[in-house]
């Protein structure tokens, strides 16, 4: 019955949280039970380009080191602000959040190259707080019961956290590199900082400023239309009449001819 219970629990979680979160458990159970090797996982362009394992992609953002608190700490931070993201920014609009770690995952690929870094998860992480605390100013979080703080403060918390712990602070700024510079042009968009003391405006853009939902008129965070068509629910029609039985209330059986 627990199992069934948290199966239940885990399956409320949204779609892209859930995968993502999966692959990551998945991918590490299997280097614990050795079915699969780092060497098999981490980024290599030379493997990648001339052998074609092109799986390396995407492997390389699954491993976050083996089964100890470092695995357990990403872990943590993973599911619950990338749950928050798809909750609340981009709730109801899951081919734009595919979107987004699409666009920061090529970027972190291309800039990991500079960097020769193998495994870019914690990157990844990374990203998704950085997201996370520039939607919600407003918000203060309790830093393992030590500190407590407003949300912008929680990357740089982070990257404190791990020159304590002796860690290279490159990958925590190679999560913040891929995110768009603001632009009070665009405002609308979900994972482009909002200032606190300047509210978007709700006036029309001026006349030669990009359009709403792009970032500098160079790369726009809105999924194309036909990967809306196939992530995100169709909306619903407001003119769409139901029928007598979908209607709520008692049903009286047809009259008797």
């Amino acid at each position: 019955m627990a199992w069934q219970g948290l199966a239940a629990e885990f399956l409320q979680v949204p779609a892209v949280t859930r995968a993502y979160t999966a692959a990551c458990v998945l991918t590490t159970a299997a280097v614990q039970l050795e079915l699969l090797s780092p060497f098999q996982l981490y980024f290599n362009p030379y493997l990648v380009f001339r052998k074609f394992q092109v799986w390396r992609l995407v492997t390389n953002f699954l491993f976050f080191g083996p089964l100890g608190f470092s695995f357990f700490f990403n872990m943590l931070f993973v599911f619950r602000y990338c749950r928050m993201l798809e909750e609340g920014s981009f709730r109801g609009r899951t081919a734009d959040f595919v979107f987004m770690f699409l666009f920061g995952g090529v970027l972190m690929t291309l800039l990991g190259l500079l960097g020769s870094l193998f495994f870019l998860g914690q990157a990844l992480m990374a990203m998704l707080v950085y997201v996370w605390s520039r939607r919600s100013p407003r918000v203060r979080v309790n830093f393992f019961g030590l500190l407590t703080f407003q949300a912008p403060f929680l990357p740089w918390a982070l990257m404190g956290f791990s020159l304590l712990l002796g860690n290279s602070i490159l990958v925590d700024l190679l999560g913040r590199l891929p995110q768009p510079a603001r632009r009070q042009e665009a405002p609308a968009d979900p994972w482009l900082p909002v200032s606190v003391e300047s509210p978007p405006s709700l006036s029309p853009p001026s006349e030669g400023s990009p359009p709403m939902g792009t970032c500098a008129g160079l790369c726009s965070t809105r999924a194309p239309p036909h990967r809306k068509l196939l992530l995100d629910a169709p909306a619903e029609d407001p003119n769409y009449l139901p029928l007598p039985e979908e209607q709520p209330g008692p049903h009286l059986p047809p009259p008797q001819q």
